[in-house]
């Protein structure tokens, strides 16, 4: 029998992909990244995928873990030598428990974010993890890249979202550590070593996450910016006002929702006149857990303070959900509107925010030095220090010469941000695309601990082998 015959055998034809049938799970989101696979398989449990892994190692077939395929670092696409086996989670997709009495909830990887969601709100609780892709991404990806999202400023990233994880390790071994325990002084964080592991280290196949209360009310505004230090401002007033009710801070450029509304014209910027073409605006959010007007009172009062200080031109506050949902919308418009537009090099950084805005005007400098004419597209997680700092083309060059200059602009910009105490990788992981900028600017020790855990946990290098790591 072949490996493939072997493989059809233990799973069933339905859950072996081979040739044209693999292609969707062979390129990245962004079409950055196109490998080969031996076969996509989808086993059906996590019993199944112990049985896959050992098979693999088996065999010396190297393992790719899949989710919702949306990540943005090529992580969760194979080689193109076709030796691999593209580990498709998608059929774990259960909820296994909801308990809410320990606001706790036991989900299996596969399943798509936004379902998590409504299985909490179902049971009148919040899951605040929330992103652009959360209508296909999936839990487990989220977890193997330690995903930010918008309301990181007041719940955390996904790490901070998880009691307890069970792990299918590379020797095909089951750790199950689904407790749901906020004090577990037991040994080594084993959670925390898989979480943002991209898959290196094992597979996450169900995690125990938190639950919160759903706030009574909510609050959103989008304010017209002159400048990011402005903005550095405001939220600072924000935090003192709001303290930890604030749930979100992003910082966006004015050229990003104005890319929004010449690609999606009927969403459109909620200003007039001058206002609509200011550099920079922020869209912030309170939850409460008072009442609506507790809410609208507190945000009122906070805005117009800034707005009398002349840190903001001008503010637009939402009257109903819909209204707030559209001001997100059009937050959540720009990746897809930037993508409309062609390719960019894109970059997922964080900075303290204290030097944001320096760190803004000394790279947009340095590449306007190196690459004149080129465009900046900038926006981001301002109330936790994540900016996407994106560079398009313009009118100035074409795609392939945006292309061909890659590598440098990575370095302009990575440098940078090593420069100013940041790090190059805030919330879309390393993957494929920043692994051998890694040494460049990661401490020596530091990732020669993180090759002795990988050598430890993975002796083989079967894990998604040529991803965070360089092999």
């Amino acid at each position: 029998m072949t490996p493939v015959d072997e493989l059809i055998q233990m799973f069933g034809q339905q859950h072996v992909l081979t040739g044209e049938d693999t292609d969707s799970y062979t390129t990245d989101w962004r079409g950055r990244y196109q490998g080969a696979a031996l076969a996509v398989v989808r086993p059906g449990s996590t019993a199944e995928v112990a049985e896959l892994v050992r098979w693999c190692v088996a065999h010396s077939v190297p393992m790719v873990p899949q989710g919702g395929n949306t990540g943005l670092c090529g992580g969760a696409t194979p080689d193109s030598s076709g030796k691999a086996v593209v580990l498709s989670l998608g059929r774990l997709n259960a909820i296994r428990s909801v308990d809410t009495d320990n606001d706790t909830m036991v989900v299996e990887a596969g399943c798509i974010l936004q379902s998590v969601q409504q299985a909490a709100r179902d049971n009148d609780r919040l899951f605040p993890l929330s992103l652009a892709a959360e209508g296909s991404c999936t839990l487990g990806g989220n977890l193997a890249t330690n995903a930010g999202g918008t309301q990181v400023l007041r719940y955390g990233n996904a790490r901070d979202l998880v009691l307890g994880l069970e792990v299918v390790t590379a020797q095909g071994e089951i750790w199950n550590g689904l407790r749901g325990l906020r004090k577990d002084n037991t040994g080594y964080d084993l959670r925390n070593l898989y979480i943002g592991s991209e898959g290196t280290l094992g597979i996450i196949t169900a995690a125990t996450i938190k639950l919160f209360p759903v706030p009574v009310a909510q609050c959103t505004a989008l304010l017209a910016l002159e400048s990011i230090d402005d903005a550095v401002v405001v939220l600072s007033a924000a935090r003192k006002g709001f303290g930890a009710a604030l749930t979100g801070f992003e910082l966006i450029a004015g050229n990003c929702l104005q890319g929004v509304t010449q690609c999606y014209p009927q969403q459109r910027i909620p200003f007039e006149g001058p206002s609509a073409q200011l550099p920079w605006y922020a869209l912030l959010e309170l939850s409460d857990s008072e009442s609506a007007e507790h809410a609208r009172e507190r945000f009122e009062e906070v805005v117009g303070a800034t707005i009398e200080d002349g840190l903001v031109a001008d503010a637009v506050i939402a009257e109903n959900i819909s209204q707030s949902k559209a001001l997100w919308h059009l937050r959540e418009s720009i990746p897809l509107a930037e993508k409309a537009f062609g390719k960019s090099i894109k970059h997922d950084v964080s900075i303290p925010v204290s030097r944001m805005a320096e760190f803004v005007t000394t790279t947009n400098a340095a590449l306007q030095q190196r690459f004149p004419g080129i465009e900046h597209v900038i926006f981001g997680h301002l109330g936790d220090g994540n900016l996407h700092y994106n560079v398009a083309r313009g009118d100035a060059y074409t795609e392939e010469q945006l292309l061909a200059m890659q590598d440098d602009i990575y370095e302009v910009v990575h440098d940078s941000v090593h420069q100013f105490g940041g790090s190059i990788s805030a919330e879309h992981g390393v993957g494929q695309l920043k692994r051998d900028a890694l040494p460049r600017y990661k401490d020596p020790v530091e990732l020669a601990l993180m090759r002795q855990i990988k050598q430890t946990l993975d002796p083989h290098n079967l894990m998604n082998p040529g991803k965070m790591l360089a092999t």
